[in-house]
């Protein structure tokens, strides 16, 4: 079996080493990039059976390499952050392993690889048998949701998905600041909810924040990377994370 694995931090990478020889042994191969520019080399010269990708590189996020090469080789991304988990299953994403992970997070990762493609014999993943994987999972995830079930003391009531301003993480819970400056309690995580967004029209700008872009009313420069934006009916300004700037930037520029 040849494997890529692309991480750039050094302990993650010998840590998931380990965990591959505890459930494959000496059964593979692979080959080892820290960086965009390692992973074009690779990917341009190599034919790989699985990549398992951290998603922040040191130059960059490793979706950038992946949307410029013809790829047909399922990818297990491993990353400190979930607001890349709906572009991981657009791209050729078979799993996705939240750090810090486990023994049992990866390896449960590969055993979805191998119920997925264990019909396969050759070292190499015919197209037909990819495509049509990443279109049932593109399919499923182009169902956006559009209305949210809202439970209260009052009672129940329909909040529309394009009236939502700011999702702001609240726990287990994340509080939904509609157009009217109402706030509405919703018992699902940001990443949860995220998930189930256009991500055309939502961002995540930071750990505990999802913005929907109709309503930025201006955006400002601010220190460190960071952004500094105004959401209209909303008083307090929000800002961008020094790690999801570069990413916000384009996808204001769709």
């Amino acid at each position: 079996m040849y494997i890529l694995i692309i991480e750039d931090e050094i302990p993650a990478f010998e840590k998931l080493c380990a965990i591959l020889k505890t459930y494959i042994g000496n059964s593979y191969t692979y080959d080892w990039a820290r960086s965009n520019s390692e992973v074009f080399h690779f990917l341009e010269n190599n034919t790989y059976e699985l990549i398992i990708s951290d998603v922040q590189l040191l130059d960059g996020i490793s979706f950038d390499v992946f949307e410029k090469v013809d790829l047909q080789t399922p990818i297990v991304f491993c990353s400190a952050y979930d607001e890349y988990l709906f572009k991981a299953f657009q791209s050729n994403g078979i799993a996705y392993i939240l750090k810090p992970y486990t023994e049992d997070d990866v390896i449960q990762a590969l055993s979805k690889f191998k119920m997925l493609f264990k019909s396969v014999k050759s070292s190499f993943i015919p197209v037909k048998v990819f495509s049509d994987l990443k279109s049932v999972v593109n399919n499923e995830s182009n169902s956006y949701k559009e209305r949210f079930v809202i439970k209260s003391k009052k009672g129940i009531h329909l909040l529309e998905t394009h009236t939502i301003v700011l999702v702001e993480a609240e726990g287990d819970f994340c509080k939904l600041i509609d157009i009217h400056g109402k706030t509405h309690l919703y018992s699902l995580n940001i990443g949860g909810i995220y998930a189930l967004l256009d991500p055309l029209k939502f961002f995540r700008i930071n750990r505990s924040q999802l913005i929907q872009l109709q309503y930025i009313q201006s955006i400002e420069n601010h220190f460190k990377n960071r952004l500094l934006l105004t959401l209209e009916t909303y008083k307090e300004k929000v800002m961008t994370s020094s790690s999801t700037t570069a990413n916000f930037r384009l996808w204001l520029d769709q």
